[in-house]
């Protein structure tokens, strides 16, 4: 499946914009160099008409010939540049060389012209390109009527040249004036794109704790229109968050109050079962069963609120704690089930407070996991070891068992919710105590990290970042 082209507002403004500006350059480039070669054209083609008249005036009837009045001066004026020669020829009749150059290019067939009206067309004369301007004139007498063709022919270069030159003259101010206009688009899009900006920068800094309207000021109308599309979803986002908060702590306490009373129930009627009748082992084994229903049906309520706290939308706030306070009194807290399971459990912890931001109730939550799962997976005899040090600007948290541990093809997903390991357990979880922990790592910056430990166990440990001072 290809992957959908990303689209730049910039960019498509910027081509919109500079494609017809560039394409209309170039079209008036185009004009301008045809203009200029139509205007040089004529500017020549009036300079060799009036020097075809002036040498026509230069060539008279004279008795049964001609006389030719042509100074060489007046040739020398005509021939001075090379590169811009002018070439010229008499013929009478056309076509019999009697001044100038037997070269030249005779008219192209078919040309009506009359005489003493100049007419032009274009040529090759040794190899060069030229433009020529002749004319027909009556010589003689009425006797004897002759017909004479005065030829003058200049170089074409001369126009492309000239041509070229306007085109420069003209083109550099407008290629100028184009790229003063490209950049004060560029800088009109980038004026005109700030609000856009503004607002993306505004919603990239809001998060899902806090889901307070946004204000851009002095915004134009679509981005006003587009900032109020935008509070209106995060107020219906707000109402929902709010709505599914109420409903977890509702449903909390409607599920937590029968089943602590059906717990003590059940207590109550073993204990009064045990005086009466201590002859009723099956009745007593029910019994047994439905308190760790009981039992395992308040830690999952438990569990399923903690990952609601933990959860961004729980908008909590950090504060300044002492964590080195809370590991100790969290382990203080496991020691009874420890012991009650035959497990060693221990702490080694620096001396002196290690002050960190975060929220107690969460770090509290996820200590108390990582102890539960290292106490009833490690065998009877076994050692469970909670690690509290110092590393640089950072404090590591970790507990150490040398249980069966977590395969390394598993340690992804056990921090799925509800995923139960392959691990046979001295209890039945439900799956969330990993993922509980995980989410509360990442709301105060940090990742549950998974290991083995030198004894073959699981080392679960995390490490959070210190207060400065």
């Amino acid at each position: 499946m290809s992957r959908p082209r990303e689209l730049s507002l910039r960019r498509q403004l910027l081509m919109w914009l500079l494609l017809p500006q560039l394409v209309l350059w170039l079209s008036a480039a185009f004009l301008a160099y045809n203009m200029a070669l139509v205007y040089t054209s004529e500017v020549i083609d009036r300079t060799l008409a009036k020097s075809s008249s002036a040498l026509a005036r230069q060539v008279k009837p004279f008795g049964g010939g001609f006389y030719v009045d042509f100074p060489r001066a007046a040739r020398d004026i005509l021939e001075q540049d090379p590169d811009d020669r002018v070439h010229y020829m008499v013929s009478s009749p056309p076509e019999a060389f009697l001044l100038g150059e037997p070269a030249m290019p005779r008219p192209p067939a078919g040309v009506a012209a009359k005489a003493g009206d100049s007419f032009f067309y274009n040529a090759r004369m040794k190899g060069v390109e030229v433009r020529v301007a002749a004319q027909y004139l009556l010589a003689g007498t009425e006797e004897r009527p002759q017909l004479m063709l005065v030829q003058v022919a200049k170089s074409r270069a001369l126009n492309a040249e000239l041509a070229r030159k306007i085109l420069v003259d003209m083109g550099l101010p407008l290629l100028g004036l184009m790229l003063l206009t490209s950049v004060l688009v560029w800088a009109g899009i980038s004026r005109g794109l700030s609000p856009l900006r503004s607002l993306r920068r505004r919603v990239e800094d809001c998060s899902a704790r806090d889901l307070a309207p946004i204000e851009v000021e002095n915004a134009p109308n679509e981005v006003r229109s587009l900032t109020a599309a935008i509070n209106s979803l995060l107020d219906e986002v707000h109402s929902q968050v709010a709505q599914q908060r109420r409903f977890i702590a509702d449903a909390a306490h409607q599920l937590r109050t029968p089943l602590a009373g059906l717990k003590s129930q059940t207590e109550l009627v073993r204990t009064e079962l045990r005086e009466r009748e201590p002859d009723l082992p099956r009745v007593s084994r029910q019994l047994a069963q439905v308190e760790t229903s009981v039992a395992r049906s308040i830690r999952l309520v438990n569990q399923l609120l903690a990952l609601a706290r933990a959860e961004p939308e729980a908008g909590l706030t950090l504060q300044t704690l002492d964590l080195a306070l809370l590991v100790r009194e969290v382990t203080a807290e496991a020691v009874p089930r420890a012991l009650s399971a035959r497990i060693d459990l221990g702490l080694e912890a620096e001396a002196g407070s290690m002050m960190i931001r975060g929220h107690a109730g969460l770090l509290r939550e996820l200590l108390a996991n990582l102890l539960d799962n290292a106490v009833q997976y490690t065998p009877a005899d076994g050692e469970v070891t909670v690690l509290l040090q110092r590393r640089g600007p950072q404090v590591y948290v970790a507990v150490q068992d040398n249980g069966p541990g977590i395969p390394a093809a598993e340690r992804e997903r056990v921090f799925e919710r509800f995923y139960r390991g392959s691990a046979e357990g001295k209890g039945k979880g439900c799956g969330l105590g990993l993922a509980i922990v995980q989410e509360i790592a990442r709301r105060h910056g940090s990742q549950l990290v998974l290991g083995d430990t030198p004894g073959g166990g699981l080392s679960a440990s995390l490490q959070l970042e210190l207060v400065a001072g």
